[in-house]
């Protein structure tokens, strides 16, 4: 077995913190990103934030989809276009790398 000198540990620590910090910056951008884009497609009816009432009555807040769907199960809809049941949601699907992001954000906001 190799014996890594203390200082070559405390160097792997920092490298260890750093990549892991760069991860986290990385998830709040799709956090990010996921907030903009519940902004910007789907706030004209529903409420997309922590807080707030949605514009549409048929339309409920993000913060409580986990309450009618399992939210990680909406993913593939999104991206293929999803479809409800009332006729004033329009039809809209998003790249898959979106999906995820406004996924990720809808999962962040969820009501306990």
């Amino acid at each position: 077995m190799m014996q890594v000198p203390a200082s070559g540990l405390f160097k792997i620590a920092v490298v260890a913190l750093l990549a892991g910090g760069a991860q986290s910056a990385f998830a709040q951008g799709d956090l990010e990103r996921g907030r903009q884009l519940a902004e910007q497609a789907c706030s004209r009816c529903h409420a997309t934030g922590p807080d707030g009432e949605s514009r549409h009555e048929d339309a409920p807040a993000f913060r409580d989809l986990n309450k009618r769907y399992p939210v990680n199960d909406l993913e593939e809809a999104l991206g293929e276009g999803i479809v409800t049941g009332h006729p004033d949601m329009p039809e809209i699907s998003f790249p898959p790398d979106d999906a995820a992001a406004l996924i990720d954000y809808m999962i962040s906001i969820q009501e306990r």
